[in-house]
């Protein structure tokens, strides 16, 4: 089974930095699309970024494009999303996604941005 557990998650100032870390297991890693969705209180699933399987092609919602950045280190079967330069409109719950299928999506790490 698909399992991804989120971490990193905090409570952040605005223009403050954050990394966050997805762990997956259950699938071949290296061979899948991930993404990181986020969904903000009262409003739909949002996603923010996409990563190849060989890190050749990203993508990112305009949003957080030039603030955002995906990497992934397939050895460790691991997703990472650094986060810097966090706006208030950042605060969310962020999703480890496996492609862009958000019933395989871990449990989710929780940042809000406040001052």
């Amino acid at each position: 089974d698909v399992r991804l557990v989120e971490s990193g998650g905090d409570l952040v100032q605005p223009g403050g930095s954050l990394r966050l870390s997805c762990a997956a297991s259950g699938f071949t890693f290296s061979a899948a699309y991930m993404s990181w969705y986020r969904q903000a209180p009262g409003k739909g699933f949002e996603r923010v970024a996409r990563i190849s399987p060989a890190s050749t092609t990203i993508d990112y919602a305009e949003a957080v494009e030039g603030r955002f950045t995906v990497s992934r280190n397939n050895a460790k079967a691991t997703l990472y999303l650094n986060l810097s330069n966090l706006k208030t409109e950042d605060t969310a719950m962020y999703y480890c996604v496996k492609g862009t299928n958000l019933s395989e999506r871990g449990q989710g790490t929780q940042v809000t941005v406040s001052s």
